[in-house]
């Protein structure tokens, strides 16, 4: 017997009355590329749209079958959205490109309104996104320095370079390399970085062109992301670094991974302001038997 799948609320006539067959469950999914202007550049997100919370596990199930670094959750609240972070592999405090991909899905899907700015309660407390001239999104983080650390055992090996600097923030290892040439063509064994205690291994250095004050990479095996393409977090760490040490009060930092992206910072004290493009690529829905 052939089935005819018919759009959500369609009426159907039978036996002259008509009834209104049932909704079909689903729950709106997009992949958006963040801190870029152009599709397959800067770093992919996906951004799920939930009516209400659902549990942990099945969070990072979808998570894992979209195998982007992060899916982000969006839940209604009373004066803005909660948000939720997921690699594949683990729940994360602070995402940025995440964020700037879930305020341009609210933003270009008009669930907010445009001149709004978008407040998100997350892991990391409130974080705000305005939109800004040029189609730069503006967000409000946490700022989060480095402070002087001894290397880890076994870094400079792992890296395959020798660092000039380590710090150490609540998340991540702030590694500065010789000069940017050295961060591009890094091939660090991954395994030996997994192996150190944090989040992720920023690896930094002064830019080498007029596009960029400074370059850096982001390597987080230990969370399932064995390099992150453009990583917003990782800028609420080396904003405060590189203004300290070029006395900037707005940088721009190149991510210089395979995909590549650029984000504006501003330290701001306890707080820095990232600044990105985004662009959707892909428009779709979780389906009936998995929403």
């Amino acid at each position: 017997m052939r089935r005819f799948v018919l759009p959500v609320g369609a009426r159907v006539q039978r036996a002259g009355r008509r009834r209104l067959l049932p909704p079909i469950m689903s729950l709106p999914l997009y992949q958006v590329d963040a801190f870029t202007h152009r599709p397959f550049a800067g770093n992919p997100a996906a951004v799920c749209l939930l009516p209400e919370p659902r549990d942990d596990a099945w969070q990072q199930a979808v998570a894992r079958e979209m195998n982007l670094s992060e899916t982000a959750f969006l839940i209604p609240a009373a004066d803005g959205f909660t948000l939720r972070w997921f690699t594949p592999t683990a729940e994360v405090d602070l995402c940025g490109h995440a964020t700037l991909a879930a305020a341009h899905v609210l933003w270009t899907t008009r669930r907010l309104d445009p001149a709004a700015t978008a407040r998100f309660h997350t892991r990391s407390g409130l974080l705000t996104a305005r939109r800004a001239p040029g189609g730069w999104i503006t967000m409000d983080f946490p700022a989060e320095p480095a402070t002087p650390a001894e290397p880890p055992p076994g870094l400079a090996e792992a890296l395959g370079a020798r660092p000039a600097f380590v710090g150490r923030n609540r998340m991540d290892l702030l590694v500065e390399l010789a000069d940017a040439a050295t961060v591009r063509r890094l091939t660090p064994r991954l395994d030996r970085l997994e192996a150190i205690d944090a989040r992720g291994v920023i690896v930094t250095a002064p830019g080498d062109d007029d596009h960029a004050d400074f370059v850096s990479r982001f390597f987080a095996p230990r969370v399932g992301v064995p390099e992150d393409p453009v990583t917003g977090s990782a800028h609420c760490c080396l904003g405060p670094f590189w203004q300290q040490r070029l006395g900037r009060p707005v940088l721009t930092g190149y991510q210089a991974s395979a995909r590549g992206g650029l984000v504006r910072v501003e330290p701001r004290g306890e707080r820095v302001l990232l600044s990105g493009q985004a662009v959707t690529v892909l428009r779709g829905e979780l389906t009936e038997s998995v929403a």
